[in-house]
C-alpha cells in the first residue's frame, strides 16, 4: 500500500470518528447538556443548522475516502 493508500486510510478514520462524534451531539443531548453547562444554552435552537450539514458531509467524506482506499489496495497489475 503507497503513500496514497496511507492518506486515504487516516481521512477515512477521521471522517468516521468525525461523524460519529457528530452523530453522538446531534441525535442525543450531549452537546446540549455541554451548553447548559458552560452557560451558552442559547446557542442550542441552531445546532440543527451545523451538526446535520457537518454529519452529511464528514459520512460523504467518510465514504469517498474509503472507496480511495480500497482501490489503492488493489494491485497495480489488477487496475484497469
Amino acid at each position: 500500500m503507497g503513500e496514497r493508500g496511507q492518506d486515504s486510510k487516516k481521512v477515512c478514520i477521521g471522517a468516521g470518528v468525525g461523524a460519529i462524534f457528530v452523530a453522538l451531539c446531534c441525535f442525543t443531548p450531549v452537546l446540549v447538556a455541554i451548553l447548559g453547562l458552560v452557560g451558552l444554552s442559547t446557542l442550542t435552537p441552531y445546532l440543527d443548522y451545523v451538526l446535520l450539514p457537518a454529519f452529511v458531509v464528514l459520512v460523504i467524506a467518510a465514504v469517498m475516502a474509503y472507496r480511495k482506499w480500497k482501490q489503492a489496495m488493489i494491485p497495480y497489475k489488477t487496475r484497469s
